[in-house]
């Protein structure tokens, strides 16, 4: 089967963040999926197979499934878009978080996902000494947010893996309102065997809600502030985030399973 690479949230491949994508006719073990993740080595690997007029659509980490990921399902839909079906400008995918809406417009494609719930939290002393410096908010959902004094904390934050995998959640965020962007982040996975997420999707969903209503508006313009780098054109409506952004293929190869 092939399996192509995809940076996600960048116009230019190396940055952005990549994502393995499988087109399936049928549903592999679920062992295969995973054995294929871990060797792909990438943040994830998403696997896709056509169900009527939509799409099922699956994603696994090196260390296991997850019930959401933004930026493997724009890679999904780019190679859908551009290898499958490319005169559809409207992808609806079935998965673990509900039915996902993904529209195309040009190159940019915009995807509606449900934000969290993000629910205040007390901070912690071992949330000041994970990331160094003491947050002056958190908040839990599926994962973790801390809410740092500025942008320059957030850029020039040096993670100390052992110490965020023993935090509460399933990823650690931090963020910031940002100078040039309305807020700056960053995201760390170490429970899932991914140091660093270049560029979260699933991250924002949590993200934007917290930094919209800090912020007093519903559209931001979002930076995620890890080594590669990403941009993602955010929308808060309702229980919904729409996020939009470009991707850039890297590589198209043959797996041997």
């Amino acid at each position: 089967m092939k399996c192509y690479v995809v940076d996600a949230f960048t116009k230019e491949i190396f940055k952005g963040n990549p994502a393995a994508v499988c087109v399936l006719d049928s549903w592999l073990p679920d062992d295969l999926m995973q054995a294929v993740a871990m060797e792909n080595n990438l943040s994830e690997t998403a696997f896709t197979v056509k169900d009527g007029e939509a799409y099922r659509l699956r994603w696994f980490t090196p260390g296991g499934e997850i019930d959401l990921c933004g930026h493997a399902t724009l890679g999904t839909t780019f190679v859908l878009a551009n290898f499958v079906e490319p005169e559809a400008k409207r992808f609806v995918f079935h998965t673990l978080s509900g039915d996902l809406i993904v529209t195309r417009n040009g190159d940019l494609f915009s995807m509606d996902f449900p934000t969290y719930d993000m629910v205040p939290t007390a901070v912690t002393d071992a949330m000041t000494e994970a990331l160094g410096v003491k947050p002056l908010e958190a908040y839990m959902a599926r994962d973790l947010v801390c809410v740092l004094p500025d942008e320059d904390a957030v850029r020039n934050f040096q993670p100390d893996l052992e110490k965020i995998k023993g935090l509460d959640g399933m990823l650690c965020h931090i963020t910031a309102p940002g100078r040039d962007y309305d807020c700056v982040s960053r995201s760390f996975a170490p429970k899932l065997s991914v140091p660093e997420d270049p560029v979260c999707g699933s991250g924002h969903c949590h993200i934007i809600p917290i930094m919209a209503k800090k912020l007093g508006k519903q559209d931001l313009l979002a930076y995620q502030a890890s080594r590669r780098g990403g941009e993602l054109q955010c929308r808060l409506e309702g229980d919904t985030v729409s996020l939009a952004g470009y991707a850039a293929l890297y590589s198209i190869a043959d797996l041997q399973v």
